[in-house]
């Protein structure tokens, strides 16, 4: 089954205000609360959007006297999570004298520019566009929210005449515009001539509210929002979308078309920059993608700026026949349509950037789509990293909502071309990308980690996540699997991080850890194969069983693993890196473990053929060859530790010390040492090597590679 971001919740909007609570809180803290309580509701706003103010009485840090101060969601963050510091503060007279600065329309953006210089108490938290929709409303609290069910009304050919009729003369109406200085004086002249006013509509946008508390702010937003629900759903018309026409695949089928198909289009669009997927199959995606209307909505592109911003102005819509008897062939006609769809949209992204661009635009952009709607099977989203990926889907399931909202009761209507253009290719808009941090090495990367679990496997994890890639983990231990995959979470999101329990000596699980990391991520770039186990034993006391298990898992095991990785691979055409973690065993023979050095030894061998067939492709094998990595492993946790311990002649607890003083450098190897050396393997700074081997074993003469 597909991730699904049908994440909204199903009881009714309810006010979840603490009296008792909010009693304990300062001003500040209640806008806070507010704010946490709005955002944490998918159906109130969505991720990252949504405003929230509050014009509070401060002591001013200089003169000491009481000041009106705004306090108002900055630039970027996200109400569900924001913290204070996540608010700017700016002196309401300041904001006030702005006015005499004003010069009109022609001269919007320069207001922005103005704003620090009305910064309270040296806040850094930078102002966003949005604070002249909040400084200028007559009222002490304002929200801005995106609501599904709101927007919904906003987008409907005749919006003003539906917001007059169902929230009789509670909320005022505005044509759109885009956010800026101009909209804010228009917000408070008409909060000021009709003050029996709970708040606006904006055309195609969103809800703005307001009251004299937080709390009563915050209930006219929930009850605003339910209104435009219950309307909706008394009055809309069947059956929705048109009518389905499509059947949806089965579930599984579905995720297995979605696992086949993404790294096949992550290649085809990852050119410039490497892009990571999300999968949706919804409710809310499928009524839309199996639906009569699907082509002609589509095409519409979305209403709401913050909609379009995340997805492109529109999506694209495969070519695919989920009712077709023969399912392989009905796939192969979709992938053999990819590169003509695919050109088509962006031949289309340029000419609409050549309609609409102006002398001071941005150069163009990325022209592939962002969001794909495959009809019976979901929808695919793909950006730059996995949390933008799945948000961008996120925000299509809220268009979604809006156009089954708005034809259900009148007439869809999407933001005018020139507006969306003048949005999407904002100069504002333009510096804030600009300002974004240098992606990391590995951005965009995807890995497996196999032996994901041991002190290796989370260190290489862990260092991966660090320079920016995703990493899906596996081992054959689920409790101490998840254990691993929570702690990696805690340190890189739950975005970043999955994990799959596996055999990797079970062809069927291989081919399902695989699946699993296209389907969840897109496909895969960097393959580490650090599953291991060791046995020691003298020759003529090696039983069959030993042999045949260091076989399986030590060579059978990590072929197979590179086979389906490899197989993607190609498929993206994008080159890839596997890095082996081998032992100095596969280059030295040790006395009594045969089964292990020899199955270690075929490791190497595997990777210098490997190398060998994918160079063509851009795919580099290489080997990290650890020895006595003891701390964190659960290797030397068991019986192994006594075997060497005995082999030695030492005591268990004494085995570390006793590889330390073997090294030629007096070192003992840690987890994170092997980690660095596979990274090096993973990423550019070793772009030009393959079929070489690295020892990462603080020195050993025997093992010099020769």
């Amino acid at each position: 089954m597909g991730a699904t971001s049908d994440t909204k919740h199903k009881e009714p909007i309810t006010s979840r205000w603490d009296d008792q609570h909010a009693a304990t809180l300062s001003e500040p803290e209640l806008l806070l609360y507010r704010s946490n309580l709005l955002g944490s509701d998918l159906r109130i706003t969505n991720f990252g959007g949504g405003n929230t103010s509050a014009k509070v009485a401060m002591t001013d840090p200089l003169s000491g006297e009481q000041v009106e101060v705004l306090w108002v969601k900055g630039s970027g963050g996200d109400l569900g999570s924001i913290k204070l510091d996540g608010f700017s503060t700016l002196y309401m007279d300041k904001l006030q004298a702005l006015k005499a600065r004003y010069r009109g329309l022609e001269h919007e953006d320069e207001m922005v520019g103005y704003l620090p210089h009305c910064t309270f108490n040296l806040n850094p938290r930078a102002a966003s566009i949005d604070t002249p929709l909040h400084a200028y409303i007559a009222r002490k609290h304002v929200d801005h929210m995106h609501p599904d069910a709101v927007i919904a009304i906003a987008a409907c050919k005749n919006s003003r005449a539906l917001t007059e009729k169902i929230f009789e003369g509670e909320l005022g109406w505005l044509p759109w515009q885009r956010p800026g200085y101009d909209l804010g004086l228009k917000l408070e002249k008409l909060s000021q001539e009709q003050p029996q006013l709970k708040g606006i509509i904006l055309e195609g946008h969103g809800l703005f509210t307001w009251g004299d508390t937080a709390r009563s702010c915050y209930e006219t937003t929930l009850a605003m929002i339910k209104r435009a629900e219950e309307w909706l759903a008394a009055n809309v018309r069947q059956p929705v979308f048109g009518g389905r026409v499509a059947d949806p695949l089965p579930a599984d089928a579905r995720a297995a078309l979605a696992a086949r198909l993404m790294p096949l289009l992550r290649g085809k669009i990852s050119q410039q920059e490497y892009k990571l997927g999300h999968f949706d199959d919804s409710d809310a995606v499928l009524e839309f993608v199996c639906s009569a209307d699907l082509a002609p909505l589509a095409a519409l592109g979305t209403s709401c700026p913050d909609h379009f911003l995340r997805t492109k102005i529109r999506p694209l819509v495969l070519d695919f026949d989920s009712a077709a008897p023969d399912a392989d062939r009905a796939f192969d006609q979709l992938v053999s349509g990819l590169d003509q769809a695919l050109s088509d949209y962006r031949a289309d992204y340029t000419a609409y950037y050549e309609r609409c661009k102006r002398d001071t635009s941005p150069a163009i952009r990325d022209a592939n789509p962002i969001i794909y709607l495959i009809p019976g099977v979901g929808m695919l989203s793909f950006a730059k990293d996995k949390a933008t990926a799945r948000i961008a889907g996120e925000f299509y399931v809220n268009a979604i909502n809006v156009m089954r909202g708005a034809n259900g009761v009148d007439e869809y209507v999407g933001l005018p071309e020139q507006e969306a253009f003048d949005i999407e290719y904002w100069l504002l808009e333009e510096a804030k990308l600009q300002r974004m941090p240098k992606p990391k090495s590995l951005a965009g990367r995807i890995a497996v980690v196999t032996g994901g679990a041991g002190g290796i496997g989370q260190a290489v994890a862990r260092q991966l996540l660090q320079e920016g890639a995703c990493v899906m983990l596996t081992d054959i231990d689920a409790e101490a699997l998840e254990g691993a995959r929570q702690n990696l979470v805690k340190a890189a999101g739950k975005d970043n991080v999955a994990a799959v329990q596996a055999n990797i000596t079970i062809e069927d699980d291989v081919g399902g850890i695989l699946s699993a990391t296209a389907l969840r991520f897109g496909g895969v770039d960097l393959l580490v194969s650090n599953a291991g186990i060791a046995s020691a034993a003298p020759l003529d006391e090696t039983s069959l069983e030993v042999w045949k298990r260091n076989q399986d898992i030590l060579v059978t095991g990590y072929f197979l693993v590179s086979r389906d990785a490899f197989q993607i691979m190609k498929r993206q055409k994008l080159g890839g890196s596997m890095i082996f973690v081998g032992s100095k065993n596969g280059l030295v023979a040790s006395s009594g473990a045969s089964a292990y050095c020899t199955a270690k030894a075929a490791e190497i061998h595997l990777a210098r053929c490997i190398a060998l067939e994918g160079a063509e492709h851009g795919i580099r094998v290489n080997v990290v060859n650890p020895d006595a990595v003891i701390r964190g492993s659960r290797i030397w946790d068991g019986k192994w530790k006594e075997e060497r311990a005995a082999s030695n002649k030492i005591d268990a607890d004494d085995v570390e010390e006793f590889y330390r003083k073997r090294s030629m450098l007096k070192k003992s190897v840690f987890p994170e040492d092997i980690a660095e050396a596979v990274y090096f393997f993973a990423s550019e700074k070793s772009g030009k090597s393959t079929g070489n081997v690295l020892n990462v074993d603080a020195g050993n003469a025997a093992a010099f590679t020769r």
